[in-house]
């Protein structure tokens, strides 16, 4: 189904399709921007995964090409529901919006340049059972050579952690190893486990616990609204867990955008995160003193690449929004 959103919001009531006699039991939630070939790659693995009863696809902007083919697949398929014509509204905005349209009890929210593997989803849908809510539950994320990718379980991330894992020190200086966030160099547990912060490229919550958070803050427009979710989700009593047995394949970097515009905008939503869970004084002069060091070294590492690739002349294209 394709469904114009220029001029009318995704949340208000839409008829269900005449092929659903039953609501879905579960949607998958998906926003697109310019991402290229991989995109029709992740829309095939996640379509050939049965418990995918509803698709919701939000196209932020894509290629003439790309777009065409998206309406086509929506009028060929009878579980896709294609959301166009709002333009690049960030990532945060438009996944609440596929959620209002989503008709499923269950979510998943899925990154267009990552590749569903058989039995995830069942993985997640299942890690659910019983756990607290607000319940979030993460993905294992690999890269496309079969190692684990930085980021689908960390721990706490506070300005300090940040920057120290960011300029790699807490990585490189013994001392500080103890500030190191992310998780994937540690042996995968044998089951669900408790994790402060998981990856947005994929995981799973039910719709009356994703709406009852509020859903993505869309104060933030690229990254950065993953953590603010989990982080509500813990403060609210419920639960988030990183489920080893739901694999996932990540493509990343496959937008066309400049790395120096999204390095921006994760420093700018680390900046924000911070300030918004300063619950002191202290905490929060502590965020705004380290913001600019956030911000120069979050921006300063693909600058640092580009100098190095001689590629400076590379032109920035528009913003984009793939979370």
């Amino acid at each position: 189904m394709y469904v114009s959103i220029a001029a009318t919001h995704a949340r208000s009531a839409a008829p269900l399709p005449q092929e659903w006699r039953v609501p879905p039991r579960l949607s998958l939630i998906m926003v697109v921007y310019m991402t290229g070939p991989t995109l029709m790659e992740s829309v095939r693995h996640a379509l050939a995964e049965p418990r995918v009863e509803e698709f919701v696809i939000v196209d932020n902007g894509s290629s003439l090409a790309d777009a065409a083919w998206l309406r086509d697949l929506a009028r060929r398929e009878p579980r896709v529901r294609l959301l166009q014509g709002l333009g690049n509204i960030g990532f945060a905005r438009a996944a609440n919006l596929g959620a209002g349209a989503a008709k499923g009890e269950e979510l998943i929210f899925l990154n267009p340049d990552a590749f569903l593997t058989p039995g995830a989803v069942a993985a997640l849908s299942e890690a659910a059972r019983d756990r607290p809510s607000p319940c979030v539950i993460g993905a294992r994320v690999f890269n496309t050579d079969g190692t684990e990718q930085r980021g689908a379980r960390r721990g706490e991330i506070t300005p300090v952690t940040t920057l120290l894992t960011l300029s790699k020190l807490s990585a490189l200086l013994p001392p500080l190893r103890r500030f190191e966030i992310h998780r994937e160099s540690e042996a995968p547990p044998s089951h669900p486990v408790d994790t402060p912060t998981i990856s947005g490229a994929c995981f799973y919550m039910r719709a009356t616990d994703f709406h009852a958070l509020g859903g993505f803050d869309e104060g933030y427009f690229l990254h950065v609204e993953d953590i603010d979710l989990c982080w509500r989700a813990r403060r609210q009593g419920g639960s988030v867990l990183f489920q080893p047995d739901a694999r996932i394949v990540h493509v990343g970097s496959t937008s066309k955008e400049n790395p120096l515009v999204v390095e921006w905008h994760k420093g700018r939503g680390l900046v924000r995160y911070f300030l918004k869970r300063a619950d002191s004084l202290p905490r929060k002069a502590l965020a705004l003193l380290l913001a600019p060091l956030i911000l120069g070294v979050a921006v300063g590492r693909p600058l640092l690449r580009q100098l190095r690739r001689g590629r400076m002349g590379r032109p920035v294209e528009r913003l984009a929004a793939v979370g």
